[in-house]
């Protein structure tokens, strides 16, 4: 995944309280362009990071994912050198679900 930073990790950041919002309710908390967050924020959703919900199909709003949340947790490793960013989310994942399983 590739991920515009600091933005991405901010909107992450901003749905961490795992309550839903509006990309013009994030573009005011985060004092960013709206339209750009509408750009990013389907991006994020094709990663998986944040889930458009309901009730209405376009109703614009959006919550974290478990991997989102795996994400802004190991924000201070993406791009260090000689990490594999992508299989550190999903081995923590992997992990994540297995205690969730046992």
């Amino acid at each position: 995944m590739k991920l515009a930073v600091p933005t991405d990790f901010d909107i992450l950041e901003g749905l961490s309280d795992r309550r839903r919002n509006t990309a013009v309710n994030l573009s005011y908390i985060l004092d960013k362009n709206r339209s750009y967050i509408n750009t990013r924020l389907p991006i994020l959703a094709d990663y998986g990071l944040v889930a458009r919900v309901g009730p209405a199909p376009n109703s614009g709003l959006y919550e974290i994912t478990d991997k989102g949340l795996v994400v802004i947790e190991h924000r201070d490793q993406y791009r260090t050198d000689g990490v594999d960013f992508d299989a550190l989310v999903e081995s923590e994942l992997r992990a994540r679900t297995d205690e969730t399983n046992a």
